[in-house]
């Protein structure tokens, strides 16, 4: 606890609050962002799903990403937000 008051001593005007919450976030997406390449592992070895129903549904929430991704980013432009 000493080594973060240290570091929240520096010239940045960063609370202690502030980073704290900012550790948090990070570590919370850094834990959210390793299940996805641990979900088709466990749906086909512990769950005994076939690897071609896995790969297809991770093609259609690909697919569905595009297709959100160019449609939100035709709205954002015709919105102009």
């Amino acid at each position: 606890m000493v080594e973060l008051k240290k570091v929240m001593k520096n010239k940045s005007g960063i609370s202690k609050n502030v980073f704290v919450l900012g550790l948090v976030s990070f570590f919370n997406d850094v834990a959210s962002e390793m299940i996805y390449p641990i979900v088709p592992i466990f749906l086909t070895s512990v769950l005994g799903a076939p690897v071609a129903i896995v790969g297809l549904i991770e093609g259609i929430a690909e697919s569905t990403a595009s297709v959100l991704k160019v449609v939100s980013g035709w709205l954002s432009d015709k919105w102009r937000k």
